[in-house]
């Protein structure tokens, strides 16, 4: 318990003072001690919302985190919840109204604390844009982490060993995703599908610029520790965690508006969720669950990339949020069941040795 409390301590006291604010919120804006507590209900919905939906991403976070020095592992946890918190949860939504409305950030933000049925239905309507960047970037990373030469562990044996085998093809997994672009688009109304594509193609550039970005940084670190300088910077995989975490946040950030078009419920309940999957994160880095259960990174990639197709789909059909979280949960359950049936056929090979 003293373990467990080590990692989710600042989670803890974090969610202690969100529901501190959403009280003193509620009692300032409502009348009634039954407006109070419903408004403390659907901040715990959310935030309850918000860790189901992103469990994957906490293991996806882990796979990249463990690769970097415990300085920025911790900055990521403090720094990259102030840009969880209050870049996609807050500012975000925000930026999307001022941009569709044609209107100023102070502007915005009196239409989501006057007007939230307004607000809600402009941050809605600016779903296929979100849907192409966020889908085109989800797709990208699961690909990557399939199409790669070196990976030797296979959990869908069938699948990913054909991937490993075309790897060596250049930009095979980018030719994958322009074709499922195109697809969806021709779905699509002419104006909406050149949004979606756009929105698509700044999804991949995206990807292509922050995954660039790490690896020249990684090749400046080697070449540094070559000459006898050692330099460990983490600053490309906390960009690409960043980004990543904003590509998983769309769909919560949507789907919250399905319980409250008031942008500060919103913004306490999955900034709670989100605090949770850093720590969570953190825990799967120190414990190395990650090696330790050998098919759990593989269930979160494919996590991902059925969630960056749900997303582009989702520019075409409305797919509930429910679904989202219940595959990506299934897929890892699967997989960390699968890891268990492996280790003990491992343990199970082990003879003990025989004494005369």
């Amino acid at each position: 318990m003293g373990m467990l409390l080590r990692y989710y301590k600042f989670s803890l006291i974090f969610t202690a003072a969100c529901f501190g604010l959403g009280l003193w919120y509620g009692i300032a804006t409502s009348d009634s001690i039954g407006s109070v507590l419903q408004i403390l209900w659907i901040i715990l919905i959310l935030s309850i919302l918000e860790i189901s939906l992103s469990f994957d991403n906490a293991v996806v976070n882990a796979t990249v985190l463990r690769e970097m020095d415990p300085v920025w592992q911790q900055r990521f946890l403090v720094w990259g919840i102030a840009i969880a918190v209050f870049g996609t949860r807050i500012i975000f939504p925000l930026a999307i109204v001022a941009i569709a409305a044609g209107i100023g950030p102070i502007q915005a933000i009196d239409l989501s604390l006057n007007d939230p049925e307004q607000y809600e239905a402009i941050v809605s309507s600016a779903h296929i844009g979100i849907a192409g960047f966020g889908g085109a970037f989800l797709a990208m990373v699961g690909l990557k982490f399939f199409f790669d030469a070196d990976k030797e562990v296979h959990w869908i044996s069938a699948v990913e060993r054909q991937l490993v085998k075309v790897s060596n093809l250049p930009a095979l997994e980018i030719g994958l995703l322009l074709v499922a672009l195109w697809a969806v688009s021709l779905q699509l109304p002419q104006e909406d599908a050149l949004t979606f594509l756009t929105a698509g193609l700044l999804g991949l550039v995206t990807f292509i610029a922050v995954d660039a970005l790490g690896e020249w940084l990684n090749m400046r670190e080697e070449a540094k520790k070559a000459s006898g300088t050692v330099m460990r910077s983490g600053l490309g995989g906390f960009l690409y965690l960043e980004v990543l975490d904003a590509s998983f946040s769309f769909d919560g950030v949507i789907g919250a508006f399905a319980l409250s078009n008031n942008m500060i419920i919103i913004a306490l309940g999955l900034s709670i969720g989100a605090m949770f999957v850093r720590s969570m994160t953190i825990h799967l880095v120190r414990k190395g669950t990650l090696s330790e259960y050998r098919y759990l990174e593989h269930g979160a990639f494919w996590a991902i990339i059925v969630l960056g197709a749900i997303m582009l789909l989702s520019a075409v059909w409305h797919i509930p949020e429910t679904i989202t979280g219940l595959i990506g949960g299934v897929l890892i359950g699967i997989s960390f069941w699968w890891s268990v049936r492996h280790n003990r056929r491992e343990e199970g090979k082990v003879t003990p040795a025989v004494i005369d």
